[in-house]
């Protein structure tokens, strides 16, 4: 992880100095000298390497790169709440979070155990609240401060965008596209998107994150994350995410060539075997247990729970258990003829499609990424 985080100070006078166009009155704002406000916006034009201010009769005017950085640098002071907090009292309290105490984070920064200890209370100080404790032997966030480890995750996902945006204005290949990929879309949809958005921006590099939404979506709300993309969830604990569909995939069920149901299939010999599933917390286990539901048949024993589709596969192949899952991502077994699918008694359909923080605003890379992941005409979805 790298927890790096641009000068707060620096950004604070570039916000001020543009919002009211005076070096004076922007020094009165923040509470600093005019000298030292302008050492600071001299500080971030040299690590840009470009003009931020064009100095006229009518004041400060922010250049075109100021202009790309200014909003993000506004938003991130706000998630913030404080232009007194220093770049380094962040890093230290996020990786401390992170690593869930001073030697993890210690380990991980390179940074001293006393160095982050004194730094994060530094934080607690200038924002006025107490945000770790001890317990134990290990050190555990207060529920202010988890708001502010997510409050200030966003900050740095903001400048960061920020920065990035102004180096691709200069020409520079910059630019980073993170995105958390749930099982379905790893088979097809995603593979796919990702040649064509790798031969339209050869500068961008991109992190592909997999795992389920419970292990994606916490990531996602902290800003590590810029997009999710799979099963789109429905009921509480999604207020706070936009969920844009894409395309409907349609389960089926799964067994090995030669299974006793492979030719024949009635709805209570589902009940007679063994079943290998994703967890209890997964829209496709939801779907399973309705259907027998609507079968009117109680659901039989899930032998083994398991998110591993390749887990699952080698399962299905080797006994009689049952499973179900989208034909994609068994394509390569099912054309080889080692497993074959069974038509549902009751169809079952899944939405599918990409998750995104309310608010959030991509980068041109991030938004060129969305078209192309939202483009059925141009992708083989079928």
């Amino acid at each position: 992880m790298d927890w790096s985080f641009p000068n707060i100070r620096h950004m604070a006078a570039l916000v001020a100095t543009a919002r009211s166009g005076s070096v004076t009155r922007a020094a009165r704002q923040i509470n600093l000298t005019q000298p030292a406000l302008t050492q600071a916006i001299a500080g971030l034009e040299r690590e840009l390497g470009c003009a931020l201010f064009e100095r006229g009769p009518d004041g400060m005017k922010p250049t075109e790169p100021a202009e790309l950085l200014i909003a993000r640098a506004e938003a991130a002071l706000s998630l913030i709440g404080s232009w007194r907090v220093t770049s380094t009292q962040l890093r230290a309290f996020l990786a401390v979070a992170g690593a869930g105490g001073y030697a993890g984070a210690a380990e991980d920064t390179g940074l001293a155990a006393a160095s982050l200890h004194r730094a994060v209370s530094d934080l607690s100080v200038v924002l006025g609240q107490r945000l770790v404790e001890k317990r134990g032997r290990t050190i555990v966030l207060t529920q202010a401060g988890q708001r502010r480890a997510r409050a200030f995750g966003l900050a740095r996902a903001e400048l960061r965008s920020g920065l990035d945006e102004v180096a691709r204005w200069q020409g520079k290949a910059a630019g980073l596209v993170t995105i958390g990929a749930m099982p379905l879309s790893r088979s097809r949809w995603l593979p796919q998107v990702l040649l064509k958005f790798s031969q339209a921006y050869p500068d961008v590099s991109v992190r592909v994150l997999e795992g389920s939404h419970a292990d994606l979506s916490p990531p996602l709300r902290d800003g590590e994350v810029d997009m999710l993309l799979g099963a789109l969830r429905d009921g509480p604990g999604v207020e706070d995410l936009d969920q844009e569909p894409v395309f409907d995939d349609r389960p089926r069920l799964v067994c090995r060539t030669g299974h006793p149901l492979s030719k024949l299939c009635q709805p209570l010999d589902l009940t007679r075997h063994e079943w290998v599933l994703p967890g209890s917390d997964t829209p496709l286990r939801h779907y399973w247990q309705d259907m027998f539901t609507t079968l009117r048949l109680d659901a039989p024993e899930v032998k083994i729970t398991c998110g591993s589709i390749l887990t699952i596969r080698e399962l299905l192949i080797a006994s009689d258990m049952l499973s179900m899952a989208s034909p994609d991502q068994l394509r390569v077994e099912l054309e080889a003829g080692l497993l074959v699918i069974i038509d549902p008694p009751v169809p079952v359909t899944r939405t599918i499609g990409i998750t995104t923080r309310i608010g959030w605003r991509p980068t041109e890379p991030q938004a060129a990424m969305l078209d192309l992941l939202r483009d059925k005409e141009r992708l083989d979805l079928s």
